[in-house]
């Protein structure tokens, strides 16, 4: 079977934003879906037209568009890209606004068919890098890799393991000619070869379907990823307290052993807001079952558990046990919910309740039917549900390809549909307990995805393994993640599979205090792994992570609100502020990461003491010394196992809170204001109750600080009223005002030992030795809240 190539334009049809036409192999169209969005259109001649995308909610804009038609090339321009073809052969160039090429179709192969199989071949441009393209192994640049988007469950995967549980198939391409995205919208078993087993070209291509693809054109990669969202749809502001510390085990049962976790938490006063419920709350494995024997009064157990400040999250799996009388088995076989084969027959495989069926989620009516059966955990008092095995994964691991799936009136087969099953599952549940909870925002976690699943679900990274080198890959995943769209995701602290040291848990944990999601979880069969679970020593450092996470919640959480705006991740590679420099992608360094726009987070294995990293250009403060660090090179730093290395950009101004334990706790009404003087820089806090959906309606508040030299200004947006009264005002650095004037009011400030710096350092309890280097003096100034405007200025 040879390749066939796509062949000469033919029968050329101009419309407003683009144009459509023939080649010898396939239907073809271009245009501009946005003004930075071009979407390239390849169906084969025998190929049933797809007319439903799961991954873009956002329709054509109508944009200004300029069409030049040469005798050999055609050109379509507008006032952010430029795209162009030749016509024998067809081949494809990209251009930004500036005339600079972006990508570009390798000359002699641009895109071909064999058999069923569509690929496309692009021109390496000289020293391309790309990133993102998800929840992917390997380096941060995947530049000479290979990977396939195929939802695979993987338990315990390795380092290198491809292809795993989610495909999100966009990435971003960068050299020294600009940026651009790439988002194949294709379902099916697909391919992305970034040069590998060769130097000639790049490479991506789908089994079966549509070359269906959009590319993106922006200043940086920063509006990369904003076009990409509005394409695809941003995240929903998840409830304030699936921010906070999640812990989970493969299982936690009886009912009295997560009683006595709740307990143990609050006693100890480790902050904590959420509790799992793992497969074993279930009477058989049957999803929407409580094991009376183990749990016998959920809806009690719930009521006390939430009077603690705790929510539970339960794992639904898809697969429904086949057994009569089992009331969600008996109503799915009379709603005719479940995949089948060919023949008509209900597809039957093993997994954790037996023989089991899946519903299919890309039917209307099944989602439909599952939201209903959703009741039975909002009446059990269940905040949240974990969707888990939703790849969906059987015993055996391999579906057939000829299930049946109706993809929303246009039946197709797992072929197609698998890669957006757990998105689908994800976005029923997401619908059910919207239709049960009218008050309270969901919150939804899944294993499995495609592109566009941020819409519906919080993601985490599935089975990983406790060792150094799996914390450092749930770093690259996450900010895989991030560039994909992806904002709220996780990683199990400490590794579900085997058994961290108290080294390496002392070190994950603390790492997790920085990241969107903070979920601790282990298997069955394994050492304990909660917080306390590793010695006093450990237990202390957690305590001092968890809780600087809470302090840190008004921070944390302007940064999701942000990401459901226009898709900046809150968990960002340093790639997206110098995507150019070498350091970036360096292997020592390519772990790094930043916090929202001011915090850089520094990982460190259980084994060093000392750690070497890279600081972008501007200047650094390390977080609890106060020392002063220079960007634009490398410096070491200490790193013992109690100290997480977290610098803070120059000018920055962090919000954070008073200690809490839950987020059902109130604050004690103080804002505190670390403001790091030395720059200019913006920032803002998003406040509002947290929970409801009144934001959507203006009850939020929207506060700006713009730093200068020798001024801040405040001002506010919104109708929510801040349940902050005072803000305290707390100066780094060597320049810290000994005067302030609001108005014409004066206010001196004074001089406090930095608290702040002891807590998270726990050197009350261990390291008193180390007071001297940890200490630090730092001016304060307390002011009441400004009800809209208010200006600051200062003298030293």
């Amino acid at each position: 079977m040879k390749s066939k190539s796509i062949g000469s334009v033919e029968d050329l049809l101009f419309h407003e934003q683009g144009l459509s036409f023939k080649t010898g192999s396939f239907h073809a169209s271009i245009s501009f879906y946005a003004e930075d969005i071009i979407r390239v259109r390849l169906r084969p001649i025998n190929c049933e037209e797809r007319k439903k995308s799961y991954a873009v909610v956002m329709p054509p804009t109508s944009n200004k568009v300029e069409i030049k038609e040469g005798k050999d090339q055609v050109t379509l321009k507008s006032s952010k890209a430029e795209i162009s073809f030749t016509k024998k052969p067809f081949r494809i160039t990209l251009k930004d606004a500036k005339g600079n090429v972006l990508s570009e179709d390798d000359p002699a192969f641009g895109t071909s068919l064999t058999g069923t199989e569509v690929c496309t071949y692009r021109k390496l441009q000289e020293g391309e890098r790309f990133i993102g393209l998800g929840e992917k192994v390997g380096p941060l640049d995947k530049r000479g890799r290979s990977y396939e988007n195929w939802n695979t469950d993987k338990f315990a995967y390795s380092i290198e393991e491809d292809p795993l549980y989610l495909s999100n198939p966009f990435f971003i391409g960068v050299h020294d000619q600009g940026v651009y995205g790439l988002f194949l919208d294709n379902t099916h078993r697909s391919r992305f070869n970034f040069g590998a087993s060769s130097h000639r070209y790049s490479w991506f291509s789908a089994q079966d379907g549509e070359m269906d693809y959009y590319l993106f054109t922006g200043k940086d990669i920063a509006s990369i990823i904003a076009s990409f969202t509005r394409l695809t749809g941003p995240m929903q502001l998840p409830p304030m307290w699936s921010l906070g510390y999640q812990q989970c085990r493969y299982s936690y049962y009886p009912d009295h052993e997560i009683k006595s976790l709740a307990r143990t938490f609050r006693e100890k006063k480790i902050p904590a807001d959420a509790l799992y419920l793992d497969i074993h709350y279930m009477k058989d494995y049957k999803a929407f079952t409580f094991d009376q024997d183990r749990f016998p009064d959920p809806v009690g157990m719930h009521k006390e558990l939430k009077e603690q400040g705790f929510r539970t999250v339960a794992i639904v799996d898809p697969g429904i046990k086949v057994q009569k009388g089992y009331g969600t088995y008996d109503r799915g076989v009379t709603e005719d919910v479940f995949i089948k084969m060919p023949d008509g027959e209900r597809y039957q495989c093993e997994v954790w309740p037996s023989w089991s069926h899946f519903p299919d989620f890309t039917s209307e009516k099944v989602r439909d039917w599952w939201k209903k059966e959703l009741q039975f955990y909002k009446d059990a008092g269940v905040s949240g549900i974990w969707n888990d095995m939703n790849e969906p994964a059987a015993w055996g691991q391999s579906l057939p390809e000829h299930l049946e799936f109706e993809m929303e009136g246009q039946t197709t087969t797992h072929r197609e549909a698998r890669n957006v099953y757990g998105m689908q599952m994800a976005r029923a549940t997401q619908e059910g307990l919207k239709s049960h909870h009218k008050s309270e925002r969901p919150f939804v976690l899944t294993r499995a995805g495609f592109s566009g699943v941020q819409r519906y679900s919080a993601v985490w990274t599935g089975d990983n393994v406790s060792s150094d080198e799996h914390m450092l890959l749930a770093c690259r995943m996450q900010m895989g993640l991030g560039l994909s769209g992806i904002s709220f995701s996780a990683n199990d602290i400490g590794g579900f599979a085997g058994e961290a040291s108290p080294a390496l848990f002392a070190r994950w944990i603390a790492l997790g205090a920085f990241q969107p999601m903070f979920r601790g979880h282990t298997q069955v069969n394994h050492r304990d792994a909660e917080p306390w679970s590793f010695g006093e020593e450990v237990e202390q450092i957690a305590r001092n992570y968890i809780s600087l996470r809470y302090r840190l919640l008004p921070y944390i959480y302007t940064c999701l609100h942000r990401s459901s705006q226009d898709g900046m991740p809150m968990m960002r590679s340093l790639a997206m502020i110098e995507p150019r420099q070498a350091e970036v992608y360096d292997p020592r360094f390519e772990n790094q990461f930043l916090c929202g726009d001011h915090l850089m987070i520094i990982p460190c294995t259980s084994q060093v003491q000392w750690i070497e990293a890279y600081f972008p250009k501007g200047n650094w403060y390390d977080i609890y010394t106060d020392q002063k660090y220079k960007g634009g090179m490398t410096h070491v730093l200490p790193c013992p196992m109690y100290r997480q290395p977290v610098l803070v950009k120059e000018g920055a101004v962090i919000p954070m809170q008073s200690q809490i334990q839950s987020t059902a706790e109130k604050h004690d009404g103080t804002l505190y204001l670390h403001i790091y003087l030395g720059a200019q820089q913006s920032s803002v806090l998003y406040e509002d109750d947290g929970i409801s959906y009144r934001y959507e309606k203006g009850a939020m508040k929207l506060t700006s600080w713009n730093l200068k030299k020798d001024a801040l200004s405040i001002s506010s947006e919104g109708d929510f009223k801040s349940l902050f009264k005072k803000i305290k005002l707390i100066f780094h650095g060597t320049s810290a005002p000994k005067e302030i004037k609001s108005g014409n009011k004066k206010m001196k400030t004074k001089e406090e030992e930095n608290r702040f710096i002891h807590t998270i350092s726990g050197i009350d309890t261990f390291y008193a030795d180390k007071g001297a280097e940890l200490s630090s003096q730092v001016r304060t100034v307390t002011i009441d809240m400004p009800s809209n405007t208010a200006e600051l200025i200062w003298k030293n």
